[in-house]
């Protein structure tokens, strides 16, 4: 009797779009090694239009998030009942919490989570912790097994990574403003090499899955120290 196939449910939200490319590759990575992907992007009500235009605009959406407001999103297109071996939840770091999709995500569908393992990918500027912690703690709220997380910073050192993002949010191009700042902010945004450890993980991922690996390795299934 043939074996089921191992199948991994990918839930992600992006907004400028880093973490469609971090998804693509992580499940890149899954389907070479025969894995069934199935995924589902998070799509708001409202269009939250990527670069907002304006400073003001900017700072405002910062504000608003740092209170993890909600943002509606568009019903699901899946059942809580599919099965899967396991899911991965992805999406960018807004003021230190969850984007506003994934909260409205986590609100709105619980028992998507129950009993699952949940695997966190996270982009950001690289202020992820309080982010995970929020994640973490609704994840077990929901009976859930919280694993990772695998976090994927935009490489260029502080402050220019924030002042390069908070610009590129804003409608500014950065990365082809000054000699000074291009120097220190040459591009929004990961790393081809970032991409490539996306892909490998998916790899790494797929052979844990197929093993069997218990709960426990797989919540310490990670990319951090």
């Amino acid at each position: 009797m043939p074996f089921a196939p191992v199948r991994v449910l990918i839930v992600f939200y992006s907004y400028s779009g880093q973490s469609s490319v971090l998804i693509r590759r992580l499940a890149a990575g899954l389907l070479d090694e025969g894995v069934e992907v199935r995924q589902e992007r998070l799509q708001p009500q409202q269009t939250l239009r990527f670069p907002l235009g304006s400073i003001s605009k900017t700072l405002w959406l910062m504000f608003i998030t740092l209170f993890r407001t909600r943002f509606a999103i568009q019903p699901l297109t899946l059942a809580d009942d599919e099965s899967y071996d396991m899911m991965v939840l992805a999406g960018p770091t807004w003021s230190w919490n969850p984007s506003g999709p994934v909260l409205a995500l986590l609100d709105q569908y619980p028992g998507l989570f129950r009993q699952r393992s949940v695997l966190a990918v996270i982009s950001c500027r690289g202020y992820w912790r309080s982010h995970w912690r929020y994640l973490r703690k609704r994840l077990l709220g929901m009976a859930a097994n919280p694993c990772g997380p695998l976090v994927f910073s935009h490489p260029q050192r502080e402050p220019w990574r924030t002042f390069g993002v908070f610009l590129k949010v804003a409608g500014m191009a950065p990365e082809r403003s000054s000699s000074l700042f291009s120097r220190f902010y040459p591009r929004f945004g990961h790393t081809r090499q970032q991409c490539d450890e996306a892909y490998a993980l998916g790899r790494q991922l797929a052979a844990r899955l197929k093993t069997g690996s218990t709960q426990e390795q797989l919540r310490s299934f990670k990319n951090l120290p």
